[in-house]
């Protein structure tokens, strides 16, 4: 009989004696009855002790010896910063975890071993066959691959040792993380340029091969971008015909040369309308031409806009490979800054040349080389 047993009988044994003792009194029971209820209370629960005690029999020991289960033996072994192959030559992971076996069971015949050996063997093999495919910059990525594919425990090649991994940290060497910092930066960059060049390119050839392959291309174009103002485009056909010949370098047709506006104290007056126009000492070049649209444009010399705008023009002829003409527009119309001796950064005019015969001229009698006491007469 159990100790639950006992209790609960002796808890019965105890209330029944009240019950009938309430009974007896409420009933006035005769004298002789209340002996014989004293002897039924004590010797019914002794009875079923007596009873439970035969029943259930001696303990064997040994038996209970027997089936205690034997614990199960097992070992854990720290490793850190081992150097694994990544998918990228020279940039090694460096792999640490705490490595846990235990073994399947020992035969007499069995040959002694170092568990520790085979099982960090056992973990390194299965970590190297995983890092080994996966690229050094996604080492946090690849560390958590390996914390679930090494936290099974699975048995190793001999079949001694059931073998798993915890714990498990993958980095890389400060220096390669530096380096690949470095890569990924140049590379953001590069790919920034590409999509800059392109769109420059891309422009370049709009303006070249679309908007300024000729006149009525770049008409077209200005209408478009002012199509509620055809009196000014039609005012503009000159300016127009000026862009598109110093895009293209070549020289304004002819049937278009009388729409050219004319530059500030070019004009003939009253006195000279039947004078045929004095000969050209040169061709004017796609330069001049430029220089007359940025005149007729209204921007003179001084507005920032004029090197602004030669740049983008001087782009175009470039892609045209008409270089020289480019070089010309960008030394006439943005030329370098140079610094006064002063260096307040204001750009210094080049010195132009003097006509012959002026006060400046080397050549003018007046001149402080002493031409002039050489002069006849003098």
């Amino acid at each position: 009989m159990t100790t639950g047993c006992k209790t609960t009988t002796v808890f019965l044994t105890v209330l029944s004696g009240l019950l009938l003792t309430i009974l007896g009194l409420s009933q006035d029971w005769p004298v002789w009855a209340w002996p014989v209820v004293a002897v039924l209370l004590v010797g019914v629960p002794a009875a079923a002790f007596r009873i439970a005690a035969l029943r259930r029999g001696p303990i064997v020991v040994e038996h209970v010896e027997q089936i205690t289960a034997p614990p199960v033996e097992r070992r854990e072994h720290r490793i850190s910063r081992v150097a694994l192959p990544s998918q990228w030559a020279d940039y090694d992971f460096l792999f640490s975890a705490t490595v846990r076996w235990y073994p399947l069971g020992a035969t007499a015949d069995e040959p002694v071993l170092n568990p520790a050996g085979l099982a960090v063997e056992t973990v390194l093999d299965r970590a190297r066959a995983i890092t080994e495919q996966r690229e050094p910059g996604r080492a946090s990525l690849v560390q958590h691959e390996l914390s679930g594919s090494l936290s099974w425990m699975r048995p190793e090649a001999t079949g001694h040792l059931q073998v798993m991994a915890e714990d498990i940290t993958l980095t890389l060497r400060e220096q390669d993380q530096e380096r690949l910092d470095r890569l990924a930066e140049v590379r953001k960059e590069k790919a920034v340029w590409e999509h800059q060049r392109k769109y420059e390119q891309s422009k370049r050839e709009y303006l070249g091969e679309d908007v300024l392959k000729d006149t009525g291309s770049a008409v077209v174009w200005w209408l478009a971008k002012n199509e509620d103002h055809v009196e000014k485009t039609v005012a503009d056909l000159g300016l127009l015909a000026q862009l598109t010949s110093a895009a293209n370098d070549t020289d304004v047709p002819e049937r278009l040369r009388d729409l050219l506006p004319q530059a500030p104290g070019e004009q003939p007056g009253p006195d000279h309308l039947d004078e045929p126009p004095a000969p050209f000492e040169r061709e004017p070049s796609a330069a001049d031409h430029f220089e007359s649209f940025l005149s007729g444009m209204g921007l003179m010399d001084g507005d920032v806009r004029r090197g602004m705008l030669a740049k983008q023009i001087a782009d175009v002829i470039k892609t045209q490979e008409r270089y020289e003409t480019a070089e010309e527009i960008l030394r006439r119309y943005d030329p370098p800054v140079s610094f006064t001796a002063e260096g307040d950064g204001s750009p210094e005019p080049p010195d132009a040349p003097q006509p012959p015969g002026s006060p400046d001229s080397p050549d003018s009698p007046d001149s402080p080389d002493g031409t002039a006491d050489d002069a006849p007469g003098a």
